[in-house]
C-alpha cells in the first residue's frame, strides 16, 4: 500500500478528488483544513486603503492509501487537476509506502476488505 499526500489550495479540492475517482476508481480520501506557505511566503493584499500581509494561506491536506499499482496514476491525477493556473502557491504531491493497514470495523487487513 501506498499512502499519497496532497497540499492544495481549497477551491481545487473537489476538482482533485473527482479527479482522483475518475482515473482510477478510488473513492477513500481524508481532507484537513491548514494553512501554511511555500517559497512565496504568503501573500500581500489592499484593504480599505491598508496594506495586509497574510503569511499563512488557506490550503488542504488530502490523504489516499492505494494500492501500490496505482500510486502512480493518484499522484498524476492530483498534479494535474490541483493547477490552478497562478504563478506558485498550487501546493505539493508525495507518496510513502505505508505497512499493517488494518480496517478499524472488521480488524482485517485492509487488502482483505477491499478484494471482499
Amino acid at each position: 500500500m501506498t499512502k499519497v499526500e496532497a497540499v492544495v489550495i481549497r477551491e481545487r479540492v473537489e476538482t482533485v478528488i473527482d479527479a482522483v475517482e475518475a482515473e482510477t476508481g478510488h473513492v477513500g480520501v481524508t481532507v484537513v483544513e491548514a494553512i501554511g506557505h511555500g517559497r512565496q511566503r504568503g501573500i500581500t493584499h489592499e484593504y480599505r486603503g491598508r496594506i495586509f500581509e497574510s503569511r499563512f494561506l488557506p490550503k488542504a491536506v488530502l490523504t489516499f492509501v492505494v494500492e501500490d499499482e496505482i500510486a502512480a496514476t493518484v499522484v498524476d491525477a492530483i498534479v494535474d487537476s490541483a493547477r490552478s493556473g497562478n504563478e506558485s502557491g498550487d501546493g505539493i504531491v508525495w507518496s510513502t509506502p505505508v505497512e499493517n493497514v488494518t480496517h478499524n470495523r472488521t480488524g482485517l487487513a485492509l487488502e482483505e476488505v477491499e478484494v471482499g
